[in-house]
């Protein structure tokens, strides 16, 4: 079980619109809004602007921390989404989110392009799934913008020696390039990678093996939230993975996680404060 005085290089994280999270009270929910054709998870809104505030309003109003919007399928197999494409979609969307709904947003793309015009209409965070990997400009973007940044590793290529020691060998070359490009370290959030790249079996590794991670000291996130791992383990199809997601995020609350993503918020934001309430011992009860 991770320690509950788990040290962090930062006791707190500005997710945007005044919004400040401290680090090791709580866990934080992250609330997807796929502006996407080809969603994994079937969920995608695409060009329906009204949809996709119609969810953000509902995760706004079951507690949901922040809105993360990707406007590119990063399903394995998915056909590559033109960089324009992916702008245009994620800017009429955010645009209209950041108008109704009070809650920061972050913007999940490995695009510098991209990242800087969600930044212009309104999103603080970026949401990387190359951990600054890909785009050599989305770093220093983060930099010069002030902006906070999730940084994943992502193990779709590469060779596999032990889950934890290839998520730490991803993480220390990303921590480079922000450190390299002078983004402020107390900005970042890292995230393992599940489904990216690893077997059903490493996937439940990584999960067993969160802890592990600890020696980072950055707080993490993860993302398990109907994947597929989950639909081989029960044998279920997408819309019927809440409970399996619900396990697994449970686990990765015991285990220490800080930030949780997700699809179904009313649901999960259950399973977060009935866990956080037994792990932390967070409640409202005295």
């Amino acid at each position: 079980m991770w320690p509950l005085d788990r040290r962090y290089k930062a006791a707190t994280f500005e997710a945007g619109r005044g919004a400040i999270w401290s680090w090791g009270l709580r866990t934080y929910v992250m609330g997807i809004v796929n502006a996407t054709h080809d969603s994994f998870s079937g969920d995608g809104v695409a060009d329906e602007i009204d949809k996709a505030v119609t969810l953000a309003k509902g995760f706004e109003a079951c507690g949901v921390d922040i809105i993360d919007v990707g406007g590119a399928s990063s399903r394995p197999g998915a056909d590559p989404t033109p960089v324009s494409v992916e702008k245009s979609r994620v800017v009429r969307v955010i645009e209209a989110i950041n108008a109704e709904v009070g809650l920061p947003i972050s913007i999940d793309t490995t695009w510098a392009e991209v990242a800087e015009a969600a930044l212009d209409v309104g999103a603080s965070v970026v949401n990387d799934i190359s951990g600054f990997q890909l785009d050599p400009d989305l770093s220093s973007l983060v930099a010069d913008r002030g902006a906070g940044a999730v940084v994943m590793h992502n193990q779709r290529g590469l060779d596999h020696h032990d889950v934890i020691d290839d998520i730490t060998s991803g993480f220390i070359t990303s921590l480079s390039i922000c450190d390299s490009a002078g983004v402020d370290s107390s900005k970042l959030i890292l995230d393992p990678g599940f489904g990216f790249g690893w077997s059903v079996s490493q996937n439940l590794e990584i999960l067993r093996r969160l802890p592990e991670l600890a020696h980072l000291e950055f707080p993490l996130l993860i993302g398990t939230s109907k994947k597929s791992s989950i639909g081989t383990v029960l044998g279920s199809k997408v819309e019927e993975r809440l409970f399996g997601t619900a396990a697994t995020v449970t686990h990765a609350i015991c285990a220490g996680i800080d930030v949780v993503r997700i699809h179904d918020g009313s649901e999960m934001q259950d399973v977060v404060t009935m866990s956080d309430a037994i792990v932390r011992q967070r409640n409202s009860i005295g």
